[in-house]
């Protein structure tokens, strides 16, 4: 069993409160540089997303 796979397992039933984990992390990483980085930073929470299945497909934010 893969790292990801454990992480999947247990974040069942808590989709919800992993989205906003990776939104926080993101938004963190994007007050701490300035916003530097923005778009490689939604890239990688659009990989999480989808790795862990809880994209929402949510209007692009300005």
């Amino acid at each position: 069993m893969s790292f990801m796979d454990k992480i999947k397992a247990k974040l069942k039933g808590h989709e919800g409160m992993a989205d906003k984990g990776v939104d926080k992390g993101g938004d963190y990483v994007d007050q701490r540089t300035g916003d530097k980085y923005r778009s490689q930073v939604d890239t990688g929470q659009d990989k999480l997303r989808d790795e862990f299945g809880t994209r929402q497909d949510r209007p692009p934010q300005s």
